[in-house]
């Protein structure tokens, strides 16, 4: 009884953290759009990249373009992922288009930096890129998508290597490619810097501000005592003993596995020498560390059931 309580309360507790994710990625997302990028014409992709284009070249409205773009990909989001995608992906579509039809009545088209100064060209976008990444970083998080081009992104980083950051920069680059044609190539040019941006700030939304910066230490040592108590009451860390069996010599040797902050490599390394300077180390980083000190496995696993590409 206690256990199901618990787990409706971690339910909704993470389901109200995902429409959170889904609304407030989605108001970036439009003010990267509305304030930044259509204004200079930068296309960074997407559907809202096609709106661009659209709204510059034939004047069309950018919100509702946009939605009108997203709908038959949505569709395709729906029929990949299912249902609760697409009402996740629904919502953040038709809040991507409102938010970007609200900001430009409020704020106009010229968006809010003078465009007459050549510098605020770059200022456009690298702010748009940040903030449309961050966004769409966002809405993936809470499982889906703002439509358009995020769904092919998607699918790559689902059945490919790729994550997701790099699908949608390969993904958008035809769309990028488009607006040479349309704007000219240093147009282009600043569209392919703000998705560079996009995916890089995607990656680190997704995959964690913080990702990286555990490492993992395997020691192979023939004084293993000085330094698991090293570690133990010099560094303050746990570790685990692993026996290995060598190729060459056919002993058995144990192993310390232990997973330290990257600002503690250093120390780490210090006293491995100390204790035993031909120790074998092998440094690795720890892509995501659970349980313990570090993150919650509960945390992880709900987190995971929304990650599409590992479907």
């Amino acid at each position: 009884m206690w256990k199901s309580c618990r787990h409706k309360h971690t339910k909704k507790r993470y389901t109200i953290a995902e429409w959170t994710f889904l609304v407030v990625g989605s108001f970036c997302t439009a003010m990267g759009v509305a304030l930044f990028n259509a204004p200079a014409r930068i296309v960074d992709g997407g559907s809202s990249g096609i709106a661009t284009i659209l709204h510059a070249t034939i004047g069309w409205n950018l919100g509702l373009t946009n939605l009108a773009i997203t709908i038959p990909l949505f569709l395709l989001g729906y029929f990949c992922f299912g249902r609760g995608y697409g009402i996740r992906s629904l919502s953040a579509t038709i809040l991507l288009s409102v938010f970007i039809t609200m900001i430009d009545h409020f704020c106009g088209s010229d968006g809010v930096l003078d465009l007459n100064k050549d510098t605020n060209y770059l200022l456009s976008s690298l702010s748009g890129g940040v903030l449309s990444g961050l966004g769409i970083g966002m809405v993936l998080k809470a499982g889906a998508t703002s439509g358009g081009t995020d769904v092919f992104a998607q699918l790559l980083a689902k059945h490919t290597p790729l994550t997701q950051g790099q699908a949608l920069f390969f993904v958008d680059g035809l769309v990028i490619l488009t607006s040479a044609f349309c704007f000219g190539l240093e147009i282009a040019l600043y569209g392919i810097l703000t998705c560079f941006i996009d995916s890089l700030v995607i990656d680190r939304v997704n995959i964690g501000f913080t990702a990286g910066k555990e490492k993992s230490v395997m020691i192979i040592s023939d004084k293993p005592e000085g330094i698991e108590q090293a570690i133990l009451h010099d560094l303050g860390h746990g570790g685990t003993i692993l026996t290995a069996h060598g190729m060459y010599t056919k002993g058995s040797k144990p192993v310390i596995m232990t997973v330290v902050p990257k600002t503690e490599l250093r120390n780490i390394k210090k006293l491995v020498q100390e204790e035993d300077e031909h120790a074998f180390v092998i440094v690795q980083n720890a892509y995501e560390v659970l349980g313990g000190e570090f993150t919650p496995i509960e945390e992880a696993t709900w987190s995971a059931e929304h990650d599409l590409t590992q479907d």
